[in-house]
């Protein structure tokens, strides 16, 4: 049984956004003490498996979404994986502020997915 389209997007990107998430923000903790070249480098190392999985998810998405779609999706995706590793892998407080900007992504979805 093959999954719908927007399923299909949305597992790919989620994992994509892992990717992305690791590579932008996981060098903060991870090689805090590395000169920011090796950093940049690794950042970009992981980020060549976030476009193996955010190309073929866009190309999929776009054959029954329209690309405002494709990216409200997105950045729901991107706040859903932010979050966590955020609060636990940075150790950071968990703010109610996630929470607002969650609304307001709740509102876009609305407007960019309503018939």
């Amino acid at each position: 049984m093959s999954l719908p389209v927007w399923a299909q997007t949305a597992l790919l990107l989620t994992l994509s956004n892992v990717f992305m998430t690791f590579a932008w923000y996981g060098h903060l903790k991870a090689l805090n003490s590395k000169p920011w070249i090796i950093a940049a480098l690794v950042s970009w190392g992981i980020a060549l498996f976030e476009y193996l999985l955010m190309v073929p998810a866009n190309r999929i998405g776009y054959t029954e979404l329209n690309v405002a779609q494709l990216k409200i999706m997105q950045e729901v995706i991107t706040l859903c994986v932010f979050v966590p590793f955020a609060v636990y892998f940075l150790q950071q407080p968990l703010k109610l502020d996630y929470l607002w900007a969650g609304l307001c992504l709740l509102g876009a979805v609305y407007f960019i997915f309503r018939g």
